[in-house]
């Protein structure tokens, strides 16, 4: 019974040592901007060991060098709350689960009929910009309820340590927009050849809607969703709250 309790007690220190070390790093980020991300790093690798070559764009800049626009089509589009949610946004969360349940038991209803192919169900999420933030600075990819509880931790971190504006600037600067394509100006020059200040309404909102699937989009620029979907967000970015 010792040695159990002994060992709890020394995994109980280890996590604690651990949300204190993402707390010195979050708390960082207020006055440093950081120079890479762990999803970025292991995307990085990851097209290293597959194509034998680093494709590597990312250019920080600052929050007023970014595009209203853009700014606005990504709350819009990704997290419409995010003006006023304190990191998780629980009634999408719960949306997103009666989604994803429904899909479940279709696709399983269509497989005991004896459907010769039966889709995987589309999986939607409702992850706000801050849990994304979290997910993409500090934790690996692995899809566990252990990283989504870590992640969760990491939002409520993030909104209380930083600002709004401050996450937002995180987020645009090393969120995912192609492979090897990070931030709002690698996105903005690789798929339009212009810094993210001049992005207009219509680019924005082009670049908002790839966010969910960027590598997916990239390949299918003449995508018929891509386009119809672009356009109902550009006519709801005046309804976007920038921070």
């Amino acid at each position: 019974m010792k040695a159990v309790l002994r060992w709890f007690f020394v995994l109980l220190l280890a996590m604690l040592a651990l949300q204190l070390f993402f707390v010195a790093r979050i708390a960082l980020m207020a006055v440093t901007d950081p120079q890479s991300t762990t999803f970025e790093r292991s995307e990085a690798w990851r097209i290293l060991a597959e194509k034998d070559t680093l494709r590597w764009r990312q250019r920080w800049v600052d929050y007023a060098q970014i595009s209203d626009h853009l700014k606005r089509a990504v709350i819009a589009s990704e997290d419409d709350s995010f003006a006023w949610h304190e990191g998780v946004d629980w009634d999408a969360l719960e949306k997103a689960w009666q989604k994803n349940t429904a899909a479940e038991e279709r696709a399983a209803q269509l497989a005991a009929k004896g459907a010769r192919t039966v889709r995987p169900p589309k999986i939607v999420g409702g992850s706000t910009i801050t849990q994304q933030l979290a997910k993409n600075l500090l934790l690996s990819g692995e899809r566990t309820l252990l990283r989504k509880g870590q992640e969760l931790v990491l939002a409520y971190l993030l909104e209380k340590l930083l600002s709004k504006q401050r996450i937002l600037e995180l987020y645009l600067n090393h969120v995912e927009w192609g492979e090897g394509v990070f931030g709002a100006e690698a996105a903005a020059q690789h798929y339009y050849r212009k810094p993210a200040a001049r992005l207009s309404a219509d680019e924005a909102a082009r670049l908002a809607v790839m966010l969910p699937r960027p590598r997916h989009y990239e390949k299918l620029p003449n995508s018929p969703y891509l386009a119809d979907r672009a356009s109902v967000i550009a006519g709801r970015l005046w309804r976007a709250e920038l921070p």
